[in-house]
């Protein structure tokens, strides 16, 4: 394959301008995630020292094998959620090794509310329950949870895609042979119980865990009888007398061991066989992302600059370049695995969704998994695109998207609006992952057609009433909606409520989609076919 050869002028005013309001993004992002990670009120790490107990990240950091990448996702869920009071949604979620083998961790965050559930928590829970059925990946949970928040009782139970969904996920995945370990560091209380109660495999730490339905202050008030923590459900009671857990373990460090020992005695997936090729890094820095990316979400740039920075070798083999300009498709290599990429460089016309629509179907003939990276305003609208059939074209890229059998992974790098959203892979598509930058933003439309749209509608409801036109009612309607929008649009919004996967800085893309992919090819290939392309 041919390398991208770059036009990018890195002594440029506006190179330099972007790079510049990129760090300060990025200074944003990384703050927040910090916090999101260690910022705790010292009352709550003395707490659980007091208990001898390890913090959430440590635990993580212990059942990992040494020097292996740990990909986080979600960091920043429910930033903007409890007014702050559950950074993270209160757990920790990522992919990581553990005895040579990938899995995907979930770790109550003991050091907010005691790993209480937040309605964000238990969407994040099952997301990663989620991840482990798409992707075949083995499950090891991290236990030490309070229960569910019960002053937001009617969020957290008897919806589909509330708490039973956890325990409805657990049960599918045994189903399919995907072994889940739960280790118990502190209290399983209410439905938490079940989550070692449906894992293959469960540790407890004496002293300190504990599973039950119902804790001694619920007991005592339902059937009248005083018992204690460790009487009720406590680490002798269930690996001596009920077998609810399988090992005792005299401390955190000695559960973690045991747990890692576990793992190591799981057979190894046979991963479906991707081509592969050796890995080289890109030809072209990925610290320029910086200065690619614009400081306006209204201005375009050349997406061609992006994949050079982010597959192997800055090397691409472009599908059909002169036809459908506005969406580059081709193949490429991202840390050795063979993808193919569509990337927008523009509003989708007819013949773009058309080269998109082909192009994914050949994809799903080769058994090349797909990359999209969005940056959309969405499809062209209009008299002239509508009487050349752009419903009818869009929708078919809609479709060999929506059946394709590859594994679908969708990056977020600037814009993401309106249909376009669709046709490129968001988040109700099922990719296996969605990442977002700090820049993006995603919504119906643009905050200012937003707003421009309901103000003409609040001026044709102020003709038809015979009411006169106050620019002052109007220019209200518009700043009001405009403000909106803003706050909504944002990247911090969107993973704040769990729309994607979490924020990445540009730099690490190519890492997390390298990551993201090997843990793909644990699941196998879904059988082909499309339904009906209406021509």
């Amino acid at each position: 394959m041919a390398r991208i050869q770059s036009s990018l002028n890195t002594g440029s005013a506006e190179f330099k301008r972007y790079y510049a309001a990129s760090q300060a993004r990025l200074a944003e992002f990384h703050q927040r995630q910090h916090d999101a990670r260690w910022k705790r009120p010292a009352r709550d790490v003395e707490r659980l020292a007091k208990q001898g107990k390890l913090l959430p990240r440590e635990r993580v950091e212990k059942l990992l094998d040494p020097g292996t990448p740990f990909l986080e996702l979600s960091t920043l869920a429910a930033n903007m959620a409890y007014d702050g009071e559950a950074p993270g949604a209160s757990c920790i979620v990522g992919i990581g090794v553990v005895s040579g083998r990938e899995v995907i961790v979930h770790a109550d965050d003991s050091s907010i509310k005691g790993g209480a559930w937040y309605p964000l928590t238990i969407k994040k829970i099952v997301r990663c329950l989620d991840i482990a059925i798409e992707n075949r990946l083995p499950v090891v949970h991290l236990c030490d949870s309070a229960g569910g928040f019960l002053p937001l009782q009617s969020e957290l139970f008897p919806d589909r895609y509330m708490a039973g969904r956890i325990f409805r996920n657990q049960s599918m995945l045994s189903k399919m042979g995907v072994k889940q370990l739960a280790m118990v560091f502190g209290h399983c209380t209410a439905g938490g119980a079940y989550i070692p109660g449906l894992s293959d495999y469960a540790v407890i730490v004496r002293g300190t865990g504990a599973v039950f339905l119902g804790g001694p202050p619920l007991v005592k008030a339902a059937t009248g009888e005083v018992v204690t923590v460790d009487e009720l459900g406590g680490c002798d009671l269930h690996t001596q007398v009920s077998g609810t857990c399988d090992y005792p373990a005299s401390s955190e460090a000695e559960a973690i061991a045991i747990g890692r020992e576990i793992v190591a005695q799981w057979d190894r997936p046979r991963k479906w066989p991707l081509q592969q090729d050796p890995v080289e890094s890109p030809y072209y820095d990925p610290d320029e992302l910086l200065g690619i990316v614009p400081d306006d979400i209204k201005r375009g740039f050349d997406m061609r600059e992006v994949i050079a920075r982010v597959v192997d070798g800055s090397r691409f083999h472009e599908y059909q370049p002169a036809y459908g300009t506005t969406l580059v498709c081709g193949y490429a290599n991202i840390w050795g695995y063979k993808v193919g990429i569509l990337a927008n460089n523009g509003v989708l016309f007819n013949d773009s969704a058309l080269k998109g629509a082909h192009f994914i179907e050949l994809c799903n003939q080769n058994e090349t998994p797909l990359v999209f990276l969005q940056n959309i305003t969405g499809y062209m609208v209009g008299r002239e695109y509508e009487a050349r059939g752009i419903t009818k074209d869009g929708a078919k890229m809609i479709m060999t998207q929506t059946c394709s059998r590859v594994p679908k992974f969708t990056v977020m790098c600037h814009g993401s609006f309106g249909a376009g959203n669709y046709g490129m892979c968001g988040r109700a598509f099922d990719p296996r992952f969605v990442f977002a930058w700090p820049n993006h933003q995603i919504g119906v439309m643009g905050g200012e057609q937003a707003a421009k749209t309901l103000a003409e509608v609040k001026m044709r409801q102020l003709e038809r009433n015979g009411q006169a036109l106050d620019p002052a009612v109007i220019d209200g309607v518009y700043q009001e909606t405009l403000k909106a929008y803003q706050e909504q649009l944002s990247a911090y919004y969107s993973t704040s409520e769990l729309w994607d996967d979490g924020i990445l800085d540009p730099r690490d893309t190519r890492n997390a989609l390298g990551i993201a992919i090997s843990a793909a090819l644990n699941a196998p290939l879904g059988e082909p076919g499309y339904g009906v392309l209406r021509f």
